[in-house]
């Protein structure tokens, strides 16, 4: 969101109608010039024929032309309009507040004023629905609202919004519709300002998805001594000429009277890094099965609410877009207290349109991370490209762990050598979600140091029935 944007979203947002964007107004005269000739026409034959109320009819005409051309002239000058949400930021299931507010800040009143909002086929309203009315635009509605506003008056108009389902929400731009009280003249302007209403994706346990509470994604310990935690001491050993002085272990120094050095745990920071593949077929360009796009979006969110739930370093990449650009939507691996809030809003941001294949920006981002980041491959589908990529990154000594939705099993080369979780039915509004309990993890024989493998068996859906 730009700067610009940014402002105009605040709860205090007001904008002039007429200070902004002034080549966007135009007046529309609804009694034309034609009239104006017909009033000075009867003046000339009243006074020519001594018909004095044809005379008087004509003067009356132009009068009233003339207040009426220089009401509308200033009939939006001082208008104020905004809109304030409370709060701006949600869950799928979840209702915000709309306050829609017209204040006239003139001594001239307003004798009518219509506003048509731009309005998100997503966003139903629970309160005012009677406000919204068809619009042209594809998956737009329109929040039509008519004030009369007397001098330095404020008119609120209150409204309930249903958040039911995840998306980056536009609201405006505004068209103002307003004229003279006679009905004579109208002035038409667009108004630029936009509001901007962000929708969580659902977020549930891992454990509703099918993953394993425990260590879900591999062992946090390192294999090797290349990073140690000083605040973790697992033992003592005899002091090498290498050693520094502060890993002195004085008390056993003294219990042994040799030189003991303190033994750290080995440790690494846990940087997992949830690549989502947005694409729902094989080709993605052949459209989109929305359900699984939401399903895949949820499971990527609900890994990385987990992880920062462990505090861990954890970070998104995806093969989209942000929406009306063409920036990648990446989130860089980050500890900080508001990663998580950058997550959800790159993911409620998220489209079904693809960039790029998943396995394409594997291979190119990959090598930007840290070496000893585990990288999570979320997806509706794999293909060979993917199954390739995954093999060769796993040869180089990649941390990889791959979570499909698809129908089909994972290929069984690709489950021997990367963490696999299948998941077919993982957070489906249609089909019952299996709780941990109701589902069996089946660790194989196979445990390779860091390499845990699992082998998910779903209760069928017969019997959960």
């Amino acid at each position: 969101m730009s700067e610009r944007d940014e402002r105009d979203a605040g709860s205090g947002a007001e904008t002039d109608i007429l200070t902004r964007d002034r080549e966007a107004r135009y007046q529309r005269m609804v009694l034309n010039e034609a009239w104006l000739s017909l009033a000075v026409i009867s003046i000339l034959i009243g006074l020519l024929s001594r018909q004095g109320g044809l005379a008087v009819l004509g003067v009356i005409l132009i009068v009233v032309s003339l207040i009426a051309r220089l009401w509308n002239r200033y009939a939006l000058h001082g208008v104020v309009y905004r809109r304030e949400l409370s709060p701006r930021r949600a869950f799928i299931g979840e209702t915000v507040n709309l306050t829609v507010i017209a204040e006239n800040r003139k001594l001239l009143p307003v004798g009518w004023i219509q506003l048509e909002d731009e309005w998100p086929e997503g966003l139903p309203l629970s309160t005012g629905g009677e406000d919204l009315h068809p619009s042209a635009a594809p998956e737009q509605s329109v929040l039509r609202n008519a004030f009369s506003l007397q001098w330095y008056e404020r008119v609120r108009r209150y409204y309930q919004i249903r958040c039911d389902a995840r998306g980056y929400y536009r609201l405006g731009p505004v068209h103002a519709v307003s004229g003279d009280i006679f009905g004579m003249f109208r002035t038409e302007h667009t108004l630029p300002t936009l509001n901007w209403l962000v929708v969580y994706p659902r977020v549930v346990p891992i454990e509703d998805l099918g993953l394993p509470p425990k260590d879900p994604f591999g062992e946090v310990r390192a294999q090797q001594r290349i990073f140690e935690d000083p605040s973790r001491t697992i033992g003592v050993r005899d002091h090498q000429p290498e050693d520094e002085f502060r890993r002195i272990h004085w008390k056993a120094t003294a219990r042994k009277q040799e030189l003991q050095v303190k033994v750290y745990e080995p440790t690494t920071s846990f940087t997992p890094v949830v690549f989502l593949n947005v694409a729902t077929f094989d080709k993605y360009w052949l459209g989109t099965i929305p359900e699984l796009h939401e399903r895949c979006i949820t499971v990527a969110a609900s890994v990385c609410h987990y992880a920062a739930e462990k505090r861990w370093v954890v970070g998104l990449i995806v093969n989209g877009s942000i929406p009306r650009s063409d920036q990648p939507i990446r989130v860089l691996p980050g500890r900080d207290p508001g990663q998580l809030t950058r997550i959800l809003e790159a993911l409620a941001a998220v489209t079904p349109v693809a960039t790029q294949d998943i396995a394409t920006l594997l291979e190119r981002e990959s090598p930007k991370l840290p070496w000893g980041a585990t990288l999570i491959v979320v997806t509706a589908h794999v293909n060979e490209e993917l199954n390739s990529t995954l093999l060769h990154l796993r040869a180089a000594g990649r941390r990889l762990v791959l979570i499909s939705l698809s129908r089909e099993a994972p290929d069984p080369l690709v489950s021997e050598e990367v963490l696999t979780y299948h998941l077919p039915d993982a957070a489906s509004p249609y089909l019952p979600v299996q709780t941990s309990a109701a589902r069996q993890l089946t660790p194989t024989a196979r445990r390779d140091g860091i390499l845990q493998e699992w082998a998910l068996a779903a209760v069928p859906a017969e019997e959960g029935r």
